[in-house]
């Protein structure tokens, strides 16, 4: 019985100390990752003072962005689990070579993921969208591909200093990007000192210019403080080395497809609702703009986890990593349970928040309400993602997260929002009943994969 006792004891003590060293990584990166989803908050806000339909071109424009945006970025984070086995492992001589080969791949993908929105007028009238709406969602994408190389360059940067167990950089850069974000709206949505008033495309500007803002932030950063000096990142310049490029390619493609798998679900269903009016999309833009932005706190310690993981791994302590996948999850899904409560007590206050007009406020305050359900799947999964992605197991999870969200998300979102299949359509409501369908199925899914990883990594 006392053994037993103690057994408890030192196993609490183990989760405790464990939940600190997550904390201490995680909190600076929670905060990053707020300041850059409330850049999008102020966006939507400032927007959606002008009018609905300024809103609803933003919406459009993030709707396209977002997901582009997630997949080139998603691709390179496998810098950091990578970074982090060698840190754990004391290898550190390594680290230089491997990220100036991840900086070369960044440039690549910024300058490709550029290239897709400047040319994505085909894709908003396929998609049936308002013409009135057309011209300025592209004015927005065009002002966010003008910082696109840079933020991917900043990226790889950010990894770096993440896998190194260094994470208050991307906190730091991520406020003073959103304090830089506010006054340059206001310039130029509604044009002072010089400036003509852009509405929301002046959005799209402001967010371009934060992002060469952060990366020259991040340069600065890195090459001058004494603990990255080891890894010797900028002691030599070196041609891209395709052997290279495509390992960090083979861990990080999966990544990348499996977030846009998730991210472009939501765009998606953006653009099918671009149809049935303004009041509808800015709605949604407003339910969907608040639960990213809730998403960032469970995001942010999955970020950690992979980290924590990574490391681990590479001190060759397999269990250590189990149990911080371990806690991780757990204290995602006591997350889960504070925001959902939250989204559903206060989800006409919320909507209130982005825009006076009582359609719009109707429309949002509904949604709220099944992004408030699914909060616990959702918290599941991106905690198992991100425990695997530091274990650097990613194609299953590419496997899982295309059959959860495409399979049967959004099939199921559509017979019900769009179709006649199973009844009268409902409409958005519908396309978000399918959400949490498909979320549900990638977090079951996902905590499968990741017992098994952990238990073949344990055999070794």
């Amino acid at each position: 019985m006392e053994l037993s006792v103690s057994h408890a004891q030192s196993r609490f003590s183990r989760a405790i100390a464990e939940l600190r060293a997550l904390l201490k990584l995680a909190t600076p990166i929670m905060v990053a990752q707020l300041s850059n989803t409330a850049m999008g908050f102020v966006d939507a806000v400032m927007a959606g003072r002008v009018s609905p339909r300024d809103l609803a071109a933003v919406a459009l424009g993030n709707s396209i962005w977002i997901p582009v945006f997630l997949l080139m970025t998603g691709t390179l984070l496998a810098t950091t689990a990578k970074v982090a086995e060698r840190f754990g492992g004391g290898r550190q001589e390594e680290i230089g070579p491997l990220v100036r080969q991840a900086l070369w791949l960044a440039l690549v993908v910024g300058l490709a993921g550029a290239l897709v929105l400047l040319n994505a007028r085909p894709v908003l009238q396929l998609m049936g969208v308002d013409p009135e709406l057309i011209d300025p969602a592209m004015g927005y994408l065009q002002g966010i591909a003008f910082g696109f190389p840079a933020v991917a360059l900043y990226y790889v940067l950010r990894c770096f200093s993440d896998g190194l167990g260094r994470t208050r950089p991307s906190m730091v850069l991520g406020l003073c990007g959103l304090l830089l974000n506010i006054p340059l709206n206001y310039i130029l949505i509604y044009g002072h000192l010089g400036m003509p008033a852009m509405g929301g495309v002046g959005c799209g500007w402001a967010s371009g210019t934060v992002m060469w803002f952060m990366l020259l932030g991040m340069l600065s950063w890195v090459s001058r403080a004494p603990v990255y000096q080891p890894s010797r990142l900028f002691e030599r310049f070196d041609k891209p080395q395709l052997p290279v490029i495509k390992r960090l390619l083979s861990v990080g493609g999966p990544i990348g497809i499996a977030v846009f798998a998730e991210s472009s679900i939501f765009a998606v269903i953006a653009l099918l609702i671009g149809g049935l009016g303004a009041t509808v999309v800015a709605g949604h833009q407003i339910a969907l703009n608040f639960s990213a932005l809730v998403f960032m706190i469970p995001y942010a310690l999955a970020m950690a986890v992979t980290v924590r993981v990574g490391q681990a791994l590479g001190r060759g302590e397999p269990r250590a990593a189990r149990f911080a996948a371990g806690v991780g999850i757990g204290v995602a899904l006591a997350y889960a349970c504070l925001s959902a409560s939250l989204m559903l007590l206060c989800r006409e206050l919320i909507a209130k928040m982005y825009s006076p007009d009582p359609a719009v406020i109707a429309v949002a305050a509904m949604l709220i309400v099944y992004s408030a359900l699914f909060q616990f799947s959702d918290a599941i999964q991106v905690a198992a993602a991100g425990a695997l992605r530091g274990y650097q197991d990613t194609r299953a999870t590419m496997i899982i997260t295309l059959f959860a969200y495409w399979g049967i998300g959004l099939p199921v979102g559509y017979a019900l929002g769009l179709s006649h299949w199973l009844g009268e359509p409902s409409g958005p409501k519908g396309l978000w009943q399918g959400l949490v369908v498909g979320l549900t199925c990638a977090a079951v899914l996902l905590s499968v994969r990741l017992t098994r990883s952990a238990r073949a990594r344990i055999r070794m």
